[in-house]
């Protein structure tokens, strides 16, 4: 059954990767690389924020936990489908009426023309936040189910649906495109919404949601009552710490980004390409993994059995140690070649391509802490220990930054890149720690596993040579 989510997840999340970089030659063609795709991306920015954060799993970390707990499950999953929508629909609301000043505070360097221009993209897009919310509810209530489809693949309805609109806008004027893309935003959510109704009434769960509704409305049975009652303050409870455990990776990058811009020209280009590839392992194989793995292990929590729950952790591991072994070793064996192969043309220079790929290689040291903190973190948030996962990543995310600022002083944006390694260490060794570094020691001691690892990695660096040697050389 796991192995079955890993590859549902992974192929979704692989499929919607693909997608994107389409979305993203698509965008560059028909916006170029000016006035109008900055105004899109300005009013994308707030939407697609929310989605990356809620969509790797802030949400699920402190709903599943809650859902598998919950007494009625149907007034609890309703109740807090109808919290979230009346805030995000008064909130968007909010943004319609007062589109300028908002977007003056995420443009602040915006002429008053073009923010002018850019104010009903933003109150256009921000639709997209309660229509995403609702594909998350829908998402983590399939998930209890161990159903994953619908979740993994959503992403790439929304890819498609603005390749869509900006094939269709190929004709026409650049505002008018960018208006068009901004509908298609709308238009992949509807979708995402519309391919998680099939399983979920297959299975039930819209019939629950209705129940759900008959369990709010009788509010005669107090006991009824305080119980969602108190199923929802334990999720609040959770939700917040997660959230912001979530955010981090993001305020990391920005971070990142700010201080590259007091480097040399071309160090905030290096950060994002470089990132971009190092992301796609991170997501096919860790996020995929820890997506498949946390209904198991909140499952066995919940009922007590932890060696069960040990052992799928055990299991999980050492399949996604592997992966993300060979993608290291291969990432900065063909570093070089990679950049070379995905950017290498027009303005970006062989200067560029070796700086990049040096970029890219500090990142991959930290691969392995980063992808395999997801897995252990999933026994935290098991045990509804959401507020300890945040302060992890907190400090991890302050060890981070003081090296940034001590190593880019010597090694420019490969010291951005590494500072970025040593906060996923720091992750990682951390969440071990409250784990119980017995228990990893118990999963990590597998001879068989050690062997065929190393095996493995041997042969992968036998034919990687070969290959640079005898085939291709950059």
């Amino acid at each position: 059954m796991f192995l079955k989510g890993f590859f549902t997840n992974s192929s979704g999340i692989l499929t919607s990767r693909i997608l994107g970089f389409f979305r993203d030659l698509l965008t560059a063609n028909t916006l170029g690389a000016g006035m109008y795709s900055d105004m899109f991306f300005v009013a994308f920015k707030l939407p697609n924020l929310f989605r990356r954060i809620f969509g790797e799993g802030a949400f699920n970390q402190s709903f599943l936990p809650g859902f598998f707990k919950a007494r009625l499950r149907g007034g609890f999953a309703l109740k807090i489908g109808l919290i979230f929508c009346t805030i995000l629909l008064a909130l968007c609301l909010f943004v319609s009426l007062f589109s300028e000043p908002i977007t003056k505070l995420l443009a602040f360097g915006f002429s008053k023309e073009l923010i002018a221009l850019t104010a009903p993209l933003v109150a256009i897009n921000f639709w997209y936040l309660p229509l995403v919310f609702i594909v998350t509810l829908f998402g983590a209530m399939l998930q209890y189910k161990r159903n994953f489809t619908a979740w993994a693949y959503s992403p790439a309805l929304l890819n498609l649906a603005m390749i869509i609109s900006l094939l269709l806008a190929q004709n026409s004027e650049a505002y008018e495109a960018v208006l068009i893309l901004s509908y298609g935003v709308l238009a992949g959510g509807i979708a995402q919404i519309a391919l998680h109704f099939i399983p979920m009434y297959n299975l039930g769960f819209l019939k629950l949601l209705f129940c759900g509704a008959k369990e709010l409305k009788d509010s005669t049975k107090q006991n009824r009552k305080n119980s969602i009652n108190a199923s929802i303050k334990q999720f609040f409870k959770q939700f917040f710490p997660a959230m912001l455990g979530s955010s981090t990776a993001q305020i990391a990058s920005f971070i990142d980004t700010l201080l590259a811009s007091f480097l040399a020209s071309g160090a905030i280009s290096y950060l994002y390409y470089a990132n971009r590839i190092f992301q796609l392992p991170l997501a096919v194989f860790a996020i995929a993994t820890s997506t498949a793995l946390f209904p198991l292990v909140a499952k066995y929590i919940k009922e007590s059995k932890e060696k069960e729950a040990i052992n799928a952790l055990a299991k999980s591991f050492w399949l996604l140690f592997v992966l993300l072994s060979l993608c290291t070793l291969g990432g900065t064996l063909l570093k070089d070649e990679m950049i070379w192969l995905l950017f290498e043309r027009g303005k970006f220079t062989r200067e560029d391509t070796l700086m990049c790929a040096s970029v890219f290689g500090a990142y991959l040291i930290g691969l392995l802490p980063f992808g395999l903190s997801r897995i252990f973190s999933l026994w935290l948030y098991s045990y509804s220990k959401q507020a300890l996962a945040a302060k992890i990543s907190a400090f991890s995310l302050l060890v981070g930054t003081i090296f940034s600022l001590i190593l880019m002083q010597f090694f420019g944006a490969v010291g951005l890149a590494f500072a970025g390694s040593i906060s996923g260490f720091v992750v990682f060794f951390l969440t071990l720690h409250y784990f119980s570094w017995q228990k990893f020691f118990k999963i990590l001691w597998n001879l068989k596993l050690i062997c065929i690892t190393c095996g493995l990695l041997g042969l992968e660096y036998l034919v990687i040579l070969g290959f640079k040697q005898y085939i291709f050389k950059i």
